[in-house]
């Protein structure tokens, strides 16, 4: 065992007994939502998993430690710490070795899951290319952790507060596979449709699972993209959400907001500016994208990588 790893009794319990488990990330409780929605929607979200047949292990740095899989007071916690750091590939030495508390990015989560044998990771939405990236460089480590980490990641596409014709071009280029659930489009997030679409549409579980053995049996290192759009009837207008978020970057952009600080303002903004449906909508997404990745990590148990 990895010296910086702590499993939860559940999580240690599934290892032993070889189910399934798929990793969670923590900044979607401590910097992704308000609370208290923020600590009810991950127990929500760990039990969805729990009846799809899977084991969740939602991961947090506590202590010096990279914790997998949080107990209630442990995600109170989260929710409730202002000073939680938001944590990505650059970061994870500083606060394991100072003792900080620390939520995990997308980036970080899949380096965790990595370390700890998991192979399904769910979240919301990747991070990506900002827009104007061209003279800010504002691209997410999330894109370079998805080139070289072997973790499967079920998001609802990327946030559309991004360059998501760029995000994409920067995927294809590192050899990230982008697979579609249920439709050929790339979601946005907020809405179905981004107006692009994936590399592939795998719309089992089995199908899912078949092509990211074959690419990791092939030795091509890295993560899978698998992207499920978020339902239907909880989705937002395409029109509406996309001129609420220039609206949002605007004032970003007027108040001289940057670097990790613009996703969590945007969010908050965008809530703000759409009387909390863009909350709710965000919050069922990631109940879908926990319901897609327990499948996925359950049909992956099924036939392990040799």
């Amino acid at each position: 065992m990895h010296q910086f790893l702590l499993f939860s009794p559940e999580v240690a319990s599934a290892r032993a007994a070889g189910k399934p488990v798929v990793a969670l990330e923590s900044t979607i409780i401590s910097h992704g939502m308000p609370y208290p929605q923020n600590v009810q929607t991950a127990r929500e979200v760990e039990q969805i998993i729990r009846d799809a047949g899977a084991v969740p292990a939602t991961i947090a740095i506590i202590g010096g430690k990279i914790c997998i899989g949080l107990s209630d007071e442990q995600l109170e916690t989260l929710g409730n710490s202002p000073e939680a750091m938001k944590v990505s590939r650059r970061d994870l030495p500083y606060v394991l070795s100072t003792g900080k508390l620390g939520a995990t990015t997308v980036a970080a989560t899949m380096i965790c899951a990595q370390l700890a044998g998991i192979s399904v990771f769910v979240t919301g939405g990747i991070g990506g290319v900002h827009r104007g990236a061209e003279t800010s460089f504002d691209i997410s480590a999330d894109l370079q952790e998805l080139a070289q980490t072997s973790v499967a990641v079920v998001c609802a596409g990327v946030k559309s507060i991004l360059d998501i014709g760029l995000t994409l071009e920067y995927l294809e280029t590192h050899g990230v596979p982008v697979v579609t659930v249920g439709q050929p489009g790339f979601p946005a997030f907020f809405t179905r449709e981004s107006g692009f679409n994936g590399d592939f549409q795998l719309d089992t579980p089995a199908e899912q699972a078949a092509f990211i053995h074959t690419k990791w049996q092939l030795g091509l290192k890295g993560g899978v993209v698998v992207s499920a759009p978020v339902p239907a009837h909880e989705a937002m207008p395409k029109e509406e959400i996309d001129a609420i978020i220039m609206q949002a970057l605007n004032e970003a952009r007027e108040q001289g907001v940057t670097g990790k600080k613009v996703t969590p303002f945007l969010l908050a903004r965008i809530k703000q500016l759409t009387s909390g449906r863009s909350l709710a909508t965000n919050i069922a997404l990631v109940k879908n994208n926990a319901r897609v990745g327990a499948e996925l990590a359950r049909a992956l148990s099924e036939h392990p990588v040799s």
